[in-house]
């Protein structure tokens, strides 16, 4: 008990139901309940609480640079960043196949634990609560971010290396949706005309999905430049 109320200091947050926690901390590989419900609602509060965030920090910034804010915030390498400051990766209940392969260190888990506790704190507490807490952990990022110093996300990068070139935009198409309503797993094709080049990414979302697919053809295209 003394790991979880170690965890609960780090977090700035007493559970009044602990077993919220607990499965926040419970990755599908355990078997049983796992936190994929929970995780669908952080990420949405998440994205809420950020976007908000920059909305009163950033007055005079437009639509399009504070959606670039964002995507920098809430991207899952920068969700795992937060974790691993928080230790959830110390926490976490995985399965053996899991736990043997290092999956207390893996980027897209962090991620995804990162999301499933700030849902537990919220059905555990109010908006505020959980406010509260993403701001603090995301404090020194958000004094740290300026408006022109946000990183873009894939999708804008792709489409800005390709109109520099005077290339055609690129073509997005979901594939295939899998997996239950409360744990879907979105397919995304990314298709460009020129160069040409079809790659898909996957996501727990559709907008995810999206993301993932432009970051893949980026990095194909970075390949075939270098």
């Amino acid at each position: 008990m003394e790991d979880t109320a170690r965890l609960q200091r780090a977090l700035g947050y007493q559970f009044r139901d602990s077993r919220l926690l607990d499965l926040a901390l419970t990755h599908c590989s355990a078997g049983g309940q796992n936190n994929e419900r929970l995780e669908f609602l952080g990420d949405s509060i998440v994205n809420h609480i950020i976007a908000e965030a920059l909305f009163l920090r950033f007055p005079a910034s437009k639509e399009g640079e504070m959606s670039r804010m964002r995507a920098a915030l809430v991207k899952g390498d920068t969700l795992a960043e937060v974790a691993l400051e928080l230790e959830l990766g110390d926490h976490l209940r995985l399965g053996s196949g899991e736990r043997k392969s290092g999956g207390h260190r893996r980027t897209s888990i962090l991620a995804d634990t990162f999301e499933a506790v700030a849902g537990a704190i919220l059905l555990d507490s109010d908006v505020e609560q959980c406010r509260q807490c993403v701001l603090r952990w995301f404090d020194v990022r958000l004094r740290q971010l300026g408006t022109g110093t946000a990183e873009k996300d894939a999708k804008t990068t792709l489409q800005e290396y390709l109109q520099g070139r005077g290339n055609p935009l690129p073509f997005y198409e979901l594939v295939s949706i899998e997996g239950d309503d409360h744990a879907q797993q979105f397919q995304v094709k990314c298709r460009l005309r020129k160069p040409k080049l079809v790659v898909v990414g996957s996501g727990s979302s559709r907008r995810k999905a999206e993301q993932d697919s432009a970051a893949v053809a980026l990095e194909r295209l970075s390949n075939h430049d270098n």
